[in-house]
Protein backbone atom coordinates (compact mmCIF):
# COMPACT_ATOMS: atom_id res chain seq x y z
CA UNK A 1 0.00 0.00 0.00
CA UNK A 2 0.96 3.58 -0.68
CA UNK A 3 2.00 5.40 2.34
CA UNK A 4 -0.68 7.37 3.82
CA UNK A 5 -0.09 11.34 2.63
CA UNK A 6 0.73 13.47 5.16
CA UNK A 7 -0.86 17.01 5.83
CA UNK A 8 1.32 19.63 4.74
CA UNK A 9 0.84 23.32 6.97
CA UNK A 10 -0.12 24.78 3.54
CA UNK A 11 -3.43 22.36 3.35
CA UNK A 12 -4.35 23.39 7.13
CA UNK A 13 -4.31 26.95 6.48
CA UNK A 14 -6.76 26.46 3.49
CA UNK A 15 -9.05 23.26 5.46
CA UNK A 16 -9.00 25.14 8.51
CA UNK A 17 -8.18 28.90 7.94
CA UNK A 18 -11.89 29.28 9.70
CA UNK A 19 -12.32 26.49 12.29
CA UNK A 20 -12.45 27.27 15.65
CA UNK A 21 -11.05 23.85 16.73
CA UNK A 22 -7.76 24.13 15.25
CA UNK A 23 -6.20 23.39 18.90
CA UNK A 24 -7.78 20.33 18.11
CA UNK A 25 -7.43 19.78 14.34
CA UNK A 26 -4.11 20.47 13.75
CA UNK A 27 -1.82 18.21 15.90
CA UNK A 28 1.92 17.74 14.15
CA UNK A 29 1.75 14.09 12.54
CA UNK A 30 -1.53 13.83 11.80
CA UNK A 31 -2.64 12.72 8.40
CA UNK A 32 -5.66 14.16 5.78
CA UNK A 33 -7.12 10.47 6.26
CA UNK A 34 -6.98 11.69 10.37
CA UNK A 35 -8.00 14.72 9.99
CA UNK A 36 -11.29 13.29 7.49
CA UNK A 37 -12.16 11.38 10.65
CA UNK A 38 -12.33 13.99 13.25
CA UNK A 39 -14.23 16.47 10.75
CA UNK A 40 -16.54 13.86 10.28
CA UNK A 41 -17.59 13.61 14.19
CA UNK A 42 -17.78 17.33 14.64
CA UNK A 43 -21.22 18.57 13.61
CA UNK A 44 -21.60 22.22 13.04
CA UNK A 45 -25.05 23.85 14.83
CA UNK A 46 -27.20 26.29 13.83
CA UNK A 47 -26.31 29.99 15.43
CA UNK A 48 -27.21 30.78 18.58
CA UNK A 49 -28.59 34.15 19.32
CA UNK A 50 -28.56 36.32 21.95
CA UNK A 51 -30.00 35.55 24.99
CA UNK A 52 -29.71 31.45 24.10
CA UNK A 53 -28.69 28.93 26.19
CA UNK A 54 -26.44 26.42 25.01
CA UNK A 55 -26.50 23.80 27.93
CA UNK A 56 -28.12 24.70 30.70
CA UNK A 57 -26.93 23.33 34.53
CA UNK A 58 -28.33 19.73 34.86
CA UNK A 59 -28.55 18.82 31.03
CA UNK A 60 -27.23 15.63 29.62
CA UNK A 61 -23.27 16.47 29.92
CA UNK A 62 -22.57 14.52 26.09
CA UNK A 63 -20.28 16.87 24.38
CA UNK A 64 -17.77 20.06 23.94
CA UNK A 65 -18.49 22.71 22.11
CA UNK A 66 -15.70 25.19 20.40
CA UNK A 67 -17.06 28.53 19.83
CA UNK A 68 -16.22 28.83 15.82
CA UNK A 69 -17.82 33.30 15.84
CA UNK A 70 -19.38 35.11 18.65
CA UNK A 71 -18.69 35.12 22.66
CA UNK A 72 -20.30 32.76 25.26
CA UNK A 73 -20.78 33.68 29.20
CA UNK A 74 -20.32 30.68 31.66
CA UNK A 75 -22.30 31.36 34.42
CA UNK A 76 -23.83 29.37 37.54
CA UNK A 77 -26.55 30.14 39.90
CA UNK A 78 -26.09 30.79 43.67
CA UNK A 79 -28.80 28.93 46.20
CA UNK A 80 -29.95 32.82 46.78
CA UNK A 81 -30.79 32.50 42.95
CA UNK A 82 -28.16 35.15 42.22
CA UNK A 83 -25.73 34.83 39.08
CA UNK A 84 -22.33 34.12 39.32
CA UNK A 85 -20.15 34.12 36.13
CA UNK A 86 -17.54 31.93 35.83
CA UNK A 87 -15.70 33.11 32.16
CA UNK A 88 -16.53 34.09 29.03
CA UNK A 89 -15.50 31.94 25.45
CA UNK A 90 -14.53 33.39 22.33
CA UNK A 91 -13.83 32.49 18.73
CA UNK A 92 -11.58 28.99 18.76
CA UNK A 93 -11.92 28.51 22.84
CA UNK A 94 -13.77 25.29 23.99
CA UNK A 95 -16.81 24.97 26.46
CA UNK A 96 -18.70 22.36 28.11
CA UNK A 97 -15.99 20.66 29.90
CA UNK A 98 -17.40 20.22 32.90
CA UNK A 99 -19.86 17.85 31.51
CA UNK A 100 -17.20 15.30 31.89
CA UNK A 101 -17.58 15.10 35.39
CA UNK A 102 -20.41 13.37 36.18
CA UNK A 103 -22.71 13.30 33.09
CA UNK A 104 -24.00 16.29 33.38
CA UNK A 105 -23.66 19.64 33.12
CA UNK A 106 -22.56 22.23 36.31
CA UNK A 107 -22.63 25.27 34.55
CA UNK A 108 -24.91 26.96 32.05
CA UNK A 109 -23.87 28.57 28.60
CA UNK A 110 -25.54 31.48 26.93
CA UNK A 111 -24.75 33.51 24.24
CA UNK A 112 -24.03 37.06 24.49
CA UNK A 113 -23.83 37.47 20.95
CA UNK A 114 -24.78 35.93 17.64
CA UNK A 115 -22.71 33.00 18.33
CA UNK A 116 -21.73 29.69 15.73
CA UNK A 117 -20.65 26.75 17.50
CA UNK A 118 -19.16 23.06 16.64
CA UNK A 119 -19.69 20.27 18.77
CA UNK A 120 -17.71 17.40 19.69
CA UNK A 121 -19.59 14.43 20.88
CA UNK A 122 -17.78 12.91 23.83
CA UNK A 123 -18.11 9.69 22.82
CA UNK A 124 -16.77 10.14 19.60
CA UNK A 125 -13.92 12.08 21.32
CA UNK A 126 -13.31 9.54 23.32
CA UNK A 127 -13.01 6.55 20.16
CA UNK A 128 -10.81 9.18 17.80
CA UNK A 129 -8.68 9.51 21.01
CA UNK A 130 -7.94 5.78 20.76
CA UNK A 131 -7.23 6.11 17.29
CA UNK A 132 -4.95 9.29 16.68
CA UNK A 133 -2.34 9.47 19.74
CA UNK A 134 -1.91 12.90 18.27
CA UNK A 135 -5.59 14.17 19.09
CA UNK A 136 -5.70 12.53 22.66
CA UNK A 137 -2.33 14.39 23.45
CA UNK A 138 -3.76 17.85 22.15
CA UNK A 139 -6.70 17.33 24.47
CA UNK A 140 -4.94 16.74 27.41
CA UNK A 141 -3.24 19.90 26.35
CA UNK A 142 -6.48 21.79 26.67
CA UNK A 143 -7.53 20.37 29.34
CA UNK A 144 -4.46 21.00 31.18
CA UNK A 145 -4.18 24.51 30.00
CA UNK A 146 -7.79 25.39 31.19
CA UNK A 147 -6.79 23.51 34.80
CA UNK A 148 -3.71 26.13 34.96
CA UNK A 149 -5.41 29.03 33.87
CA UNK A 150 -8.41 29.18 36.32
CA UNK A 151 -5.41 28.67 39.25
CA UNK A 152 -3.95 31.98 37.97
CA UNK A 153 -7.79 33.36 37.96
CA UNK A 154 -8.41 32.21 41.53
CA UNK A 155 -4.74 34.03 42.30
CA UNK A 156 -5.57 36.97 40.81
CA UNK A 157 -8.81 37.53 42.02
CA UNK A 158 -8.01 36.71 45.46
CA UNK A 159 -4.53 38.64 46.03
CA UNK A 160 -5.11 41.76 43.26
CA UNK A 161 -6.52 44.85 43.91
CA UNK A 162 -9.61 46.35 42.02
CA UNK A 163 -7.76 47.87 39.62
CA UNK A 164 -5.02 45.00 38.59
CA UNK A 165 -8.28 42.91 38.73
CA UNK A 166 -9.79 45.14 35.31
CA UNK A 167 -6.02 45.03 33.84
CA UNK A 168 -5.64 41.55 34.33
CA UNK A 169 -8.82 41.23 32.47
CA UNK A 170 -8.31 43.42 29.41
CA UNK A 171 -4.78 42.15 29.32
CA UNK A 172 -5.75 38.29 28.87
CA UNK A 173 -8.64 39.40 26.18
CA UNK A 174 -5.76 41.30 24.53
CA UNK A 175 -3.70 37.95 24.01
CA UNK A 176 -7.00 36.10 23.21
CA UNK A 177 -7.69 38.38 19.96
CA UNK A 178 -3.59 38.49 19.62
CA UNK A 179 -3.51 34.61 19.24
CA UNK A 180 -6.63 34.69 17.05
CA UNK A 181 -4.77 37.54 14.42
CA UNK A 182 -6.60 39.85 15.20
CA UNK A 183 -5.76 43.25 17.14
CA UNK A 184 -4.58 43.10 20.52
CA UNK A 185 -5.26 46.87 21.16
CA UNK A 186 -8.71 47.30 19.87
CA UNK A 187 -11.52 45.38 20.03
CA UNK A 188 -15.31 45.47 21.27
CA UNK A 189 -16.34 43.68 24.41
CA UNK A 190 -18.78 41.59 24.23
CA UNK A 191 -20.03 41.23 27.53
CA UNK A 192 -21.61 44.27 29.95
CA UNK A 193 -20.43 45.97 32.66
CA UNK A 194 -21.93 44.34 34.80
CA UNK A 195 -20.82 40.40 33.44
CA UNK A 196 -17.64 42.12 34.10
CA UNK A 197 -18.02 42.71 37.24
CA UNK A 198 -19.80 39.98 38.58
CA UNK A 199 -16.98 38.21 37.24
CA UNK A 200 -14.02 39.92 38.88
CA UNK A 201 -15.85 40.59 41.98
CA UNK A 202 -16.55 44.06 41.46
CA UNK A 203 -19.81 46.26 41.69
CA UNK A 204 -20.69 47.62 38.26
CA UNK A 205 -20.15 51.16 39.61
CA UNK A 206 -16.43 50.40 40.11
CA UNK A 207 -16.13 48.98 36.91
CA UNK A 208 -17.21 52.35 35.06
CA UNK A 209 -15.23 54.37 37.30
CA UNK A 210 -12.09 52.10 37.33
CA UNK A 211 -12.68 52.62 32.80
CA UNK A 212 -13.27 56.17 33.14
CA UNK A 213 -10.31 56.70 35.53
CA UNK A 214 -8.17 54.69 32.93
CA UNK A 215 -9.12 56.47 30.13
CA UNK A 216 -7.99 59.35 32.02
CA UNK A 217 -4.30 58.13 32.53
CA UNK A 218 -4.37 57.32 28.93
CA UNK A 219 -4.44 53.98 29.07
CA UNK A 220 -6.98 53.48 26.81
CA UNK A 221 -10.09 54.87 25.55
CA UNK A 222 -13.79 53.19 25.92
CA UNK A 223 -16.92 54.41 23.76
CA UNK A 224 -19.65 52.08 25.03
CA UNK A 225 -18.16 49.18 24.40
CA UNK A 226 -15.29 49.73 21.47
CA UNK A 227 -11.66 49.65 23.41
CA UNK A 228 -8.72 51.03 22.29
CA UNK A 229 -5.60 50.04 24.75
CA UNK A 230 -3.78 52.76 24.05
CA UNK A 231 -1.06 51.77 26.53
CA UNK A 232 -1.24 47.71 26.80
CA UNK A 233 2.52 47.81 28.09
CA UNK A 234 1.62 49.72 31.35
CA UNK A 235 -1.43 48.01 31.57
CA UNK A 236 0.57 44.57 31.34
CA UNK A 237 3.26 46.09 34.36
CA UNK A 238 -0.21 45.90 36.48
CA UNK A 239 -0.24 42.57 36.59
CA UNK A 240 3.35 41.39 36.58
CA UNK A 241 3.72 38.17 38.90
CA UNK A 242 0.50 37.73 37.74
CA UNK A 243 -0.21 37.28 33.93
CA UNK A 244 -2.62 35.59 32.42
CA UNK A 245 -2.59 32.99 29.57
CA UNK A 246 -3.93 33.59 26.19
CA UNK A 247 -7.39 31.92 27.69
CA UNK A 248 -7.12 32.86 31.41
CA UNK A 249 -10.68 33.67 31.46
CA UNK A 250 -12.31 31.39 28.94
Amino acid sequence: MPPRKKLKIVDIKVSCSNCSLADLCLPHGMDMEDVNALDQAVKRLPPLQPGQHLYRTGDPGRSMYAVRSGCLKTYCTTEDGDEQVLGFTLPGELVGLDGLNNGQYVSNSIALETTSVCNLPYDQLENLCQKLPALQRQVMRIVGKEVANDQKMLMMLGKRSAEERLAGFLVSLSARYKSRNLSATEFNLPMSRQDIGNYLGLAIETVSRLFAHFQEQKLLTVNRRAVVLTDLERLKGMVEGCQLGESAIS
